[in-house]
């Protein structure tokens, strides 16, 4: 039951983070879950990194539907640009996933760990990309959708971080970036999912509840409350000093990182 309780006090946290500051869920859900799951007797270490990855993808699935429709109503969603990267998504998730499952736990866990720390010093000293340039053409963003897919699967994210900063550059403006990234999370989603699905389906190691790299029981209990905080979260944006609260979350998410390696190499 302990465990239980820790997966809905995971579900507001990175819920309410998410709504906050419209961080990506694998950011936070990725470290806390493999430290809740090593923690566990029926997972093997070995496999821990791989669950939790697998997991925080599966609830992108919930939490990109929920805001893809919210922008949509508001006519943020360059759907042109959607159904371009959409095959070069994809095809990078998929390449991602079987990537992520074939590499042991240390150095994958070596590369999330260097991305959350990008994520935080981004984060913490406000980082943005300045237009330079146009939109490419079809063979460019599908190119730059299979790099978006690939870094999306290997770290569990919505592509949010990623997607928003390129279109960003590309001359698309703020709401209309962050819009239509909300829409191209869903096929990240779709595709991280079932790639580590995929990629688990026949691991003898994995523990009772999963399907795949997807740890059910953790995925049942964050998701409602994840999507009930998130709300929260958003309404908050606008009564507390958001700057700071960024730099705060960024020096929590670099002792995460820093706390996920010492027990990888311990």
């Amino acid at each position: 039951m302990e465990w239980w309780l820790a997966y809905i006090g995971l579900g507001l946290f990175s819920g309410f983070a998410a709504g906050l500051l419209g961080i990506g869920g694998g950011v936070v859900l990725v470290p806390m879950l493999t430290m809740i799951f090593t923690a566990q007797s029926e997972f093997f270490a070995s496999e821990a990194l791989h669950m939790a990855l697998g997991t925080s993808m599966a609830t992108i699935l919930f939490t990109s539907i929920s805001s893809l429709r919210t922008h949509h109503r508001h006519g943020a969603v360059i759907w042109r640009v959607v159904w371009r990267i959409t095959p070069g998504i994809l095809t990078g998730t998929a390449l991602g996933t079987l990537f992520a499952s074939r590499v042991p736990a240390r150095p994958l866990g070596v590369f999330f760990a260097l991305f959350i720390c990008f994520n935080a010093i981004q984060m913490f000293l406000d980082l943005k990309p300045k237009a330079t340039r146009e939109l490419p053409g079809t063979p460019g963003v599908l190119g730059v959708g299979v790099l978006i897919g690939v870094f999306s699967a290997l770290v569990a994210i919505g592509g949010g971080t990623l997607t928003v900063p390129f279109l960003t550059w590309c001359n698309v403006k703020v709401r209309n970036a962050i819009g239509t990234s909300s829409a191209v999370g869903c096929p990240i989603a779709i595709g991280g999912t079932l790639g580590y699905i995929y990629n688990g389906w026949h691991n003898s190691l994995l523990p009772p509840g999963s399907l795949g790299y997807v740890f059910l029981p953790a995925l049942l209990w964050m998701v409602p409350f994840s999507m009930l905080a998130a709300p929260l979260g958003a309404r908050t944006t606008h009564r507390l000093p958001v700057s700071t609260l960024k730099r705060v979350f960024a020096i929590l998410l670099i002792l995460l990182a820093a706390r996920m390696l010492w027990k990888l190499f311990a």
